[in-house]
């Protein structure tokens, strides 16, 4: 046997051993099917990733390019018409057959697994969680709401909820003149609301900026004509007609709802969905303390 295939099988014979050692310190189960089958596979590896190098590593030596060269060529570089290495394609079908029997036999999606089981705690810690705090008070949620609010949402929209200069919606105030603008110019449908998509052009020129300005003020003052296009949809008060469209004044339960689920695209970019992130509970908490930072 060549020297060069001796050595890497040696050298992946020292992984194994080293691997074993590692594995007895740590009290790893190898009578656990996931653990067996994640040392089997490093063996395997080891062993083909070294003795397949050492092979071919030895052949380059001594063997030569034969066969018909085909007709492309890069830069005078030619590739041969050679079939593809008989060992190569047995061990991609070797894969396919494993993977086969790992998905079905092996280790079906329905075998138990740590993640699995996390997940089931998780479910019903959250059970539990939304059972104790489903009657909180007003209080009890702003503080929870603060609590994920700096984990989950402070990171783009910054401690105090301005935005970071622009970085992200500013949370002090319902909207800003220039996304209003945005959301007449270009229609907004990703909210999913009864009343559906806002349709986009429907205001125009000195009629659009009139309503922006209206609505970025909180609805203040005497409403301009182009607000009776908003108002069927919005409401007079602009408060969404009892969640059927986005409140336009503050954040109610219902919009943030539908942000956190559906996620939201306007003039300053794109908020990811953080669909099932928060339980109901949670959701309410987080609404109740972004209603706190708004500034009358």
């Amino acid at each position: 046997m060549n020297s060069m295939i001796i050595k890497g099988l040696a050298f992946a014979l020292i992984l194994i051993i080293a691997t074993l050692v590692v594995v007895k310190q740590m009290n790893i189960d190898l009578s656990d099917p996931v653990n067996l089958i994640t040392f089997l596979g490093a063996v395997a590896i080891a062993v083909l990733a070294f003795g397949v190098s050492a092979k071919y590593m030895a052949q380059m030596k001594t063997d030569t390019a034969t066969g018909e060269l085909a007709d492309e060529n890069w830069d005078g570089i030619g590739e041969y018409k050679n079939e593809l290495p008989k060992g190569w394609a047995w061990s991609f079908i070797g894969v396919l057959i494993w993977a086969i029997w790992y998905f079905l036999w092996g280790y079906p999606l329905n075998a138990y697994s740590q993640i699995g089981e996390w997940n089931e705690e998780v479910k019903a810690y959250n059970k539990k969680f939304e059972e104790v705090h489903k009657n909180a008070d007003k209080q009890t949620l702003k503080e929870m709401g603060e609590s994920i609010f700096l984990v989950q949402c402070a990171p783009c929209h910054g401690n105090n909820g301005d935005g970071l200069d622009g970085k992200a919606h500013d949370l002090t105030k319902r909207i800003s003149k220039e996304q209003v603008l945005y959301a007449i110019k270009n229609g907004s449908s990703n909210f999913k609301y009864p009343m559906g998509a806002m349709p986009p052009n429907m205001l125009q020129g000195k009629a659009a900026e009139e309503v922006a300005e209206y609505v970025a003020n909180g609805l203040k003052g005497q409403a301009p004509a182009g607000w009776a296009t908003c108002a069927g949809c919005h409401g007079q008060d602009g408060k969404g007609m009892n969640g059927q469209s986005p409140n336009l004044v503050e954040y109610d339960d219902v919009l943030i709802h539908q942000v956190l689920t559906h996620g939201k695209k306007g003039a300053i970019g794109i908020m990811p969905s953080f669909v099932n992130r928060f339980t109901p509970v949670q959701e309410k908490a987080i609404a109740e303390y972004i209603r706190t930072l708004q500034r009358k």
